[in-house]
């Protein structure tokens, strides 16, 4: 494949690959690498978490001060104007992160669109 020389530079080129429907026996499928069976510890957790249905307004406003925007473990911690080291968020530590976000966004997204609110206070 030919690239202009008007193209923008740093573009991704996706290219597919056509497999001849004899040459298939070759690439590996699911069925070929069984899933290991894990045991999660907090998968009824996450069930739950996921199962929270939002249907007030009260109660979206109580989730959405409740469960902050962003990381409130993210420090810059600074010596004279200086950045002498960095605290990462620890956020993505915990095991339920990403449902308890979700719950937030979908509080968020029923006072945006059943309360027409504006929720710009909460970002």
């Amino acid at each position: 494949m030919k690239v202009s020389n008007y193209t923008i530079p740093r573009v991704v080129v996706a290219s597919w690959v056509m497999l001849n429907p004899a040459d298939t026996t070759s690439v590996a499928t699911k069925a070929d690498h069984p899933q290991k069976k894990s045991f999660d510890v907090f998968k009824p957790l996450r069930h739950l978490l996921d199962n929270i249905e939002v249907k007030d307004a009260k109660f979206a406003h109580w989730l959405c001060s409740l469960i902050p925007a962003q990381c409130p473990f993210e420090r810059d911690i600074k010596v004279f104007g200086h950045t002498v080291f960095h605290i990462p968020p620890m956020c993505k530590l915990n095991p339920v992160y990403d449902e308890v976000v979700a719950l937030r966004f979908r509080a968020l997204c029923y006072l945006a669109d059943v309360c027409k609110e504006d929720i710009s206070c909460y970002c």
